[in-house]
């Protein structure tokens, strides 16, 4: 049996680059940044970066050139394959290392919320009037207590 599948959860290191191939298909290239943090034999403290070349096709391609920005975090599942060809200026055969992704899964956006403008959660929304914060609806509970012995069960 054999398995080729990748799988790598990491941020973007810039904006997705959205072509098209001469049948029509789109094609997007995304550039993935994983981090290992471990400590050494005298327990001083080790990082490493792994740079990803990632491509996406049809219309997949299209949502995450739409949807992704840089520094954005982002799960990509796929293979790996290598593809070859010869430089025109140099002659010298070139090589690179790629995934191809078989599914993209978007995460948080740079500034941690996930929303389209990157915002927290706990900022209040701002009305349109004056930019003062909007009220939030509460709603009014009665105040009289429950007897036990009134539920049917």
């Amino acid at each position: 049996m054999y398995l080729n599948k990748a799988l790598i959860v990491g941020n973007l290191t810039r904006d997705p680059e959205l072509k098209a191939l001469p049948s029509g298909m789109q094609v997007a290239s995304l550039s993935i940044a994983t981090n290992s943090v471990w400590r050494d034999k005298d327990g001083n403290k080790k990082e490493d970066t792994q740079f990803h070349n990632v491509v996406v096709f049809g219309r997949q391609a299209e949502t995450s050139a739409q949807y992704l920005k840089k520094g954005q975090q982002v799960m990509v599942e796929g293979r790996i394959q290598t593809r070859s060809w010869d430089d025109k200026g140099s002659g010298e055969k070139k090589y690179r290392t790629e995934i191809v992704a078989d599914r993209v899964q978007f995460g948080s956006k740079p500034g941690g919320g996930m929303g389209g403008n990157g915002a927290g959660a706990s900022e209040a929304p701002a009305s349109s009037k004056g930019g003062k914060a909007a009220a939030v609806d509460t709603i009014e509970y009665p105040s009289e207590d429950i007897n036990p012995e009134d539920i049917p069960f």
